[in-house]
């Protein structure tokens, strides 16, 4: 049978006796073909800001747009082209009529300039922004191989790959599959163990039970924590020069446990943004408020007060829009947005809900002198019962202490001769106070008095007591006792900043975002191009909070699914996580963005229900494996075709190898721990005596805890957390590494070599022959079962590794002892080093490194 070419549209078109305008190319969407355009070319000088808009032209609103400029050109004319002045001087080759400017550097393509003019053609229609618009549940599309679909999910990913000629990929293999999911839900790979009870399942709901378990496990909000550090710029100190410790690790863990109890995220957000604002408000609720409080917080002594206040504002603000309504507000400090529809007023109006707090924008207030914490008030005591019982008898003692040297009433006497003997001439009195004892005491002011007061009493308690006190034993002794006792305030009270609304202030839009001019007065109030506050919401953080989950607000819902889309599949169905603002993507899958937030709202809201929605599609079990036409045709996986792979982040890698290595310290929650740095990480940071930067290596099993639990010092970030946040400001997108630092770290580390040491040691005990030892470590690698192929080259190396090491004892002496974990007995040093060395390399694989 003869077979001919498919025909082409406009002979499809004619063999039909149809005009070819039938069959042409679909209309253009404002939103998909239009809005990037004009947003990347043109809004920076056409857009909502007036104050940065050229020539009177609007191009962002329709009906701006259909209006002269104050050239008197109209930029577009629905209908006619020929008649647009934008499509006239987008195709000039007049220098100074062309747009957009030379100088902008912004050049438009062919296609781009053709979309224009037919758009034009078509009537210019506007849409609002589709993140705008609040998501209703689309149909499900039509498709041929229905049976595929597990979930709501496979069928518009399936219904997107037919209609690009695409299929599906098969499902992974079973080894593949456990450690996929287990890695993604916990964090931690599963133990050859878990692997064969699954392989060897028959059961049809095999993977559902797994999954299960998992969502069960108390890893599971270990895991989930890691990117909520991120967005909350979570460290364990403050940052800038003095770089005081804090106690926001309880926040930390208060989330860990919220996402283990599978709160809802409504719950969720709520007692993170106003928790102490709810009726009632538990302790628990208010220590959640600490997401607020997770900035930086400066303590040096040049700091102007008010300007690091505003800051601290600024940041706020940052923040949460970010993690909840994925827009850029911050760009709205200073003028109108450029691109979103958000001005000023909506910042300043947004940020008057956080300008309520008692917080002077400095740190110290509630540190115990001498102590390495500098926290901020308003902060909560959280402290055990116990800690709370031995302060109130240190208290005691230091009281009974304090009466039986009659402290105050020499401290009194001695203050007394010393300001008696004072002349405007002594040394070490500010100017201020050496220019009010100049004076005769009848010409000083009452004002005078009572500064002159104040001050020799700051400056005799500070400065001249501790002098006088250090000669009078028995004050010493007590002295002495006070500065224990203060220390032991300082480390053992547990004080976590946290939000409080005691101090109204009124808020102002300042020009040019600087503190020091403030404008206009403004209320809290929702941006202006989003559904207003319901009536009866309170207009501070508990009604903001409230309004973020209405059933009318489109971003909160779209927001997060994506950011869980982002965690199993390596990016968002919207690419720019932090922005679903007009610059975002246009979402190649809207239609199942818009089906998973409305799937998470109508679910109540709950976390585990939408990862169990996701992991246990057949869109997620696919193999990862690419073919080259779906390489060639969908470079980015944006389709879904397969599976996404891709590099585990570094606090994962860490943990995967100590659980690989059973050297993993399972335990949860509790104050940071300190695992191996390299030598003097601090030492930059002791630019004053007043603190020990010496970096305080944890011993025993603190060094193999999670790294979810490292001490994350702002300044200076741990340095085997190669791709982490420097936990400075918000950050929701997923960073992912393979530069030679990441290399640098897996090979050379102190928990990797000792991971390899102790593996190769357990591998070794398990089996006499060596390649059995192999296959033993392999497996607790990367959770399959060596190939013949992987065991010959393993062979190899280890033979290479062996020769290494039975000639230089020394090495092999040195890799065998690495790291704190008990060196193991009986075993032959080179074979141990050799098979370390094999080890190590397991554990840079790339099957190791990457989440297939």
């Amino acid at each position: 049978m003869v077979r001919f070419p498919p025909l082409s549209a406009p002979a499809f078109a004619l063999c039909l006796g149809l005009p070819f305008a039938a069959q042409a190319a679909p209309k253009v969407d404002f939103n998909r073909d239009v809005r990037p355009i004009l947003s990347e070319n043109c809004f920076y000088c056409h857009g909502q800001d007036p104050n940065h808009r050229k020539a009177g032209l609007r191009l962002d609103a329709r009906e701006p747009a259909l209006q002269p400029a104050e050239s008197g050109e109209v930029a577009i004319v629905p209908g006619d082209p020929k008649k647009s002045a934008l499509l006239e001087r987008i195709v000039s080759s007049d220098r100074d009529e062309l747009m957009p400017p030379p100088n902008s550097h912004r050049k438009l393509t062919e296609a781009q300039k053709e979309t224009l003019k037919r758009w034009i053609a078509e009537g210019a229609e506007y849409q609002p922004h589709w993140a705008f618009v609040v998501p209703q549940r689309p149909a499900f599309p039509e498709v041929r191989r229905a049976d595929w679909s597990r979930n709501g999910i496979d069928r518009y990913v399936l219904g997107k790959l037919e209609e690009h000629g695409l299929p599906p990929s098969p499902e992974a293999d079973r080894p593949t599959l456990i450690r996929r999911v287990t890695l993604d839900l916990t964090g931690l790979p599963p133990s050859p163990e878990e692997v064969d009870a699954f392989v060897s399942d028959p059961a049809p709901d095999a993977y559902e039970r797994l999954v299960d378990r998992l969502l069960a496990s108390p890893h599971y909000g270990e895991r989930m924590a890691l990117p909520w550090l991120d967005a909350a710029r979570y460290a364990d100190s403050n940052g800038f020069q003095q770089d005081g410790d804090t106690f926001q690790w309880i926040w930390r863990d208060w989330v860990v446990n919220a996402l283990n109890a599978d709160m809802s995220f409504e719950q969720f957000s709520i007692e993170q943004i106003a928790g102490d604002l709810l009726p009632n408000a538990t302790q628990s609720q208010k220590v959640a408020t600490a997401f607020n409080r997770n900035h930086l917080l400066n303590g040096e002594g040049g700091a102007i007060p008010e300007e690091q206040r505003h800051n601290v504002l600024f940041d706020r603000v940052d923040t949460t829009a970010t993690t909840w309504m994925g827009l850029t507000l911050a760009c709205s400090q200073c003028h109108d947005h450029k691109y979103d529809p958000l001005t000023m007023r909506d910042y300043y109006g947004f940020m008057a809900v956080f300008n309520q707090l008692p917080e002077s924008g400095l740190a110290g207030g509630g540190g115990a002198a001498r102590s390495r914490f500098r926290i901020a008030e308003p902060f909560l005591d959280v402290s055990s019962q116990e800690t709370k019982a031995r302060i109130s008898a240190l208290d005691a003692e230091l009281r009974e202490m304090e009466a039986a040297a009659d402290v105050k009433k020499r401290m009194a006497q001695e203050r007394e001769a010393w300001e008696a003997g004072l002349t405007a001439k002594t040394a070490g009195l500010p100017n201020g106070v050496l220019a009010i004892l100049e004076k005769p005491e009848a010409s000083r002011s009452e004002e005078e008095k009572k500064e002159l007061r104040k001050s020799l009493k700051s400056h005799f308690d500070s400065k001249v007591w501790q002098g006088i006190a250090a000669k009078l034993p028995e004050i010493k002794k007590f002295e002495d006792r006070k500065k224990q006792v203060d220390l032991i305030k300082g480390e053992e009270v547990l004080r976590v900043m946290v939000m409080q609304d005691s101090k109204p202030r009124d808020t102002f839009i300042l020009d040019r975002g600087s503190y020091e001019k403030p404008t206009e007065k403004v209320e809290f109030a929702a941006p202006g191009f989003l559904p207003p506050l319901a009536e009866g919401l309170p207009k501070n953080r508990l009604g903001f909070a409230r309004w973020l989950f209405a059933d009318n607000n489109p971003l909160t819902a779209r927001v997060q699914v994506n950011r869980m889309w982002q965690l199993f599949f390596g990016t968002g169905l919207v690419k720019t996580s932090e922005d679903l603002g007009v610059q975002s993507e246009m979402p190649v899958h809207q239609e199942l963005l818009d089906w998973l937030a409305v799937e998470f709202r109508e679910n109540g809201w709950s976390q585990k229900k939408m990862h169990r929605l996701i992991v246990t599609s057949a869109t997620y079990r696919q193999t990862s494996r690419v073919t080259a036409d779906l390489l060639r045709r969908d470079p980015e996986n944006r389709l879904l075709g397969r599976a996404s792979r891709f590099r585990l982040p570094s606090m994962i890698l860490r943990d995967v190898a100590l659980a690989a290595s059973g050297l993993l310290d399972r335990r949860t929650g509790g104050r940071p721990v300190y695992p191996y740095q390299p030598d003097q990480i601090w030492e930059t940071l002791a630019i004053t005596k007043e603190r020990d930067f010496t970096y305080p290596t944890s011993s025993g099993a603190d060094l193999y805890r999670r790294s979810l639990y490292t001490f994350w010092r702002r300044t200076i970030g741990p340095a085997n957390m190669f791709d982490g946040s420097n936990r400075q400001t918000c950050r929701v997108r997923t960073a992912t590494t393979n530069t030679p630092l990441h290399a640098l770290t897996t090979l050379n580390d102190p928990t990797w070599s000792e991971a390899a040491r102790v593996l190769a040691a357990k591998a070794m005990q398990s089996a006499q022959n060596p390649r059995a030892q192999l296959a033993w470590a392999f497996r607790r690698v990367v959770g399959r079962n060596p190939r013949e192929t992987d065991l010959a080259l393993l062979d190899r190396a280890l033979e290479r590794q062996r020769q290494v090491y039975e000639t230089d004892a020394a090495a092999a002496e040195a890799l065998v002892g690495v790291g704190e974990s008990p060196k193991a007995e009986g075993l032959p040093p080179a074979q141990h080093a050799a098979l370390s060395a094999v080890c190590l390399a397991m554990l840079n694989l790339d099957e190791a490194l990457t989440r297939e």
